[in-house]
């Protein structure tokens, strides 16, 4: 059966079920099936979105390999794309047919205390979750059988047709490029606002970032238009630190080289008495901690973006606590407001401040998208893009 598409020759496929192709997650660990799906049309205050590009986050390898809660299956995953609106539901002004936009799992109603405030991104009204369900609890996607296919972070992007609701759409106001755009449904925007907003990077600052995947890779880009002076990059990949350079990384160490040494030891002595802004971006509790143990006492932040097993613990002495003075923090999207502070992050993309396009190390076409798995999974890729019509 043919493919469906917005169709202006013929009578509009708003207020009608969709039928198109999507990568499915039906087991746990399993490569994608690309089958042909129902997605309904949208609710109240819902968007239906032709996606133009998605690319590939580990997020999605984590949940795809995920066996335990809050796995389900099946699935479509994906919550980094660009598109453009097919239709509106019952509700909606902010956004009209034909509209560009970018989805993003962040939510901002723009009415809650939260949004309202400057001091947070979490949205009260629509809290963020790694939920099987669009806000109202039920599903958009079928399977030609009728089986219920669950979202992914209220976006589900890896199939041709999408519906979300409009507090997770920005509109793209920009001339910049589908498969830039992309990037900052997450990743980038995660990374780069986590210096920018969560931390506040100061110019002439000292950074240490614990991990060099794409988020912490972002970091640093977001470092360095902060001014940093020295940003410092730890991994156990040696292979990363010649591609780290060109993303603002000024030193390294090696995690695996360290010898007797911790490697909070090693960065204290490269700072002379720690870090001004720690970020963990592997996910790993026992580096949250060696973050906060080379974090300038005093005044030092340790910001946490990488997510470990939802159940793991982290261990500080109370006394540490109490005579260093250092700050722990969370930072979910990078502390961004999507809608008010991506288009700031295009502008400076537009203005060829920030380097979007070094992120980007492979295009593939939809039919491809198990390669782009494979690549992340190799070490291959930083961002991989998956065109739908490719």
């Amino acid at each position: 059966m043919d493919r469906a598409h917005i169709d202006e020759s013929s009578k509009s496929s708003a207020g009608k079920p969709i039928r198109c192709r999507a990568a499915v997650a039906r087991k746990a660990g399993e490569p994608l099936v690309m089958e042909e799906v129902i997605v309904a049309p949208p609710k109240f205050e819902e968007v239906r979105i032709r996606i133009i590009c998605t690319s590939l986050c580990h997020t999605d390898v984590t949940y795809l390999k995920l066996k335990d809660p809050s796995a389900c299956f099946p699935r479509i995953l994906g919550h980094e794309a660009v598109g453009v609106v097919e239709s509106v539901g019952e509700g909606v002004t902010e956004f009209h047919k034909g509209d560009t936009v970018i989805p993003i799992f962040m939510s901002e109603c723009a009415e809650c205390r939260d949004c309202k405030s400057k001091k947070s991104n979490l949205c009260s009204k629509f809290p963020f979750e790694i939920s099987p369900w669009l806000h109202d609890g039920t599903s958009r996607f079928t399977d030609l059988k009728g089986q219920t296919l669950y979202h992914f972070m209220f976006v589900s992007s890896f199939v041709e047709y999408t519906v979300v609701h409009v507090a997770n759409v920005t509109k793209l106001d920009s001339p910049i490029p589908p498969n830039r755009a992309c990037l900052l449904s997450c990743g980038v925007s995660t990374g780069v606002g986590a210096a920018w907003r969560s931390a506040n990077v100061e110019e002439g600052s000292t950074v240490a970032i614990f991990g060099l995947g794409s988020i912490g890779l972002a970091v640093a880009e977001g470092a360095r238009l902060c001014g940093a002076a020295k940003i410092i990059g730890i991994d156990l990949n040696p292979e990363k630190f010649e591609i780290a350079k060109g993303f603002g990384i000024t030193d390294f160490v090696n995690s695996r080289g360290c010898g007797d040494k911790r490697v909070s030891q090693i960065i204290n002595e490269m700072t002379s008495g720690g870090a001004d802004y720690c970020f963990e971006c592997a996910g790993k509790a026992f580096l949250v901690e060696e973050a906060y143990a080379c974090c300038r006492k005093g005044w030092g932040k340790t910001i946490v973006i990488g997510l470990d097993k939802p159940d793991s613990k982290l261990t500080f002495s109370s006394l540490e606590v109490l005579s260093q003075g250092k700050t722990i923090m969370g930072s979910t999207f990078g502390g961004l407001k999507p809608k008010s502070d991506i288009p700031i992050i295009i502008k400076r993309y537009m203005d060829e401040e920030l380097e979007l396009d070094k992120f980007v190390t492979h295009e593939v076409s939809f039919e491809d998208i198990n390669k782009a798995f494979d690549l992340l999974l190799e070490g291959k890729s930083i961002r991989c893009v998956i065109w739908m019509d490719k």
